[in-house]
């Protein structure tokens, strides 16, 4: 049904992906998991199995960084509105111009904000972060 595929597809591949790269990292290796804002305020509508699975998905990033460290770090993002195909589908442009509206920033991010926000949690620059779920949104979420 659509919550276990849902479930399957967002939270429990996070969980297989790690425990399937575990025996070839080493130590001083990170981890970066691909979560969403809907983690934290639920997502918009029809989305509770969606912000369910990311919610599951940041609390496994806050355990797993208990648990791997001090060997290895483990960090997810947590993206808001992003220019994406996904929203180019399934998000109708007048909820995209509102939500940067609405947002500080006063745009949607890009895909390259993500990566490099990615990029950054796993270099050594972040060596110091673990357990963090990290809001890449344009301030919507506390706006």
């Amino acid at each position: 049904d659509h919550w276990n595929h849902v479930m399957d597809l967002n939270a429990t591949s996070f969980l297989r992906i790690v425990k399937a790269a575990l025996p070839h990292m080493t130590e001083g290796g990170a981890i970066v998991g691909l979560a969403s804002q809907a983690g934290r305020d639920g997502g918009g509508p029809g989305a509770i199995a969606y912000g369910a699975a990311k919610g599951a998905m940041m609390t496994m990033t806050r355990g797993m960084a208990k648990e791997l460290g001090p060997d290895i770090r483990v960090n997810s993002v947590c993206p808001g509105m992003i220019d994406t195909d996904f929203h180019n589908v399934f998000t109708k442009p007048e909820v995209r111009a509102h939500v940067a509206s609405i947002t500080p920033l006063k745009r949607e991010g890009a895909p390259e904000d993500v990566a490099n926000l990615v990029a950054y949690l796993a270099s050594d620059q972040a060596a110091f972060i673990t357990g963090a779920n990290v809001d890449i949104n344009g301030g919507t979420l506390f706006s």
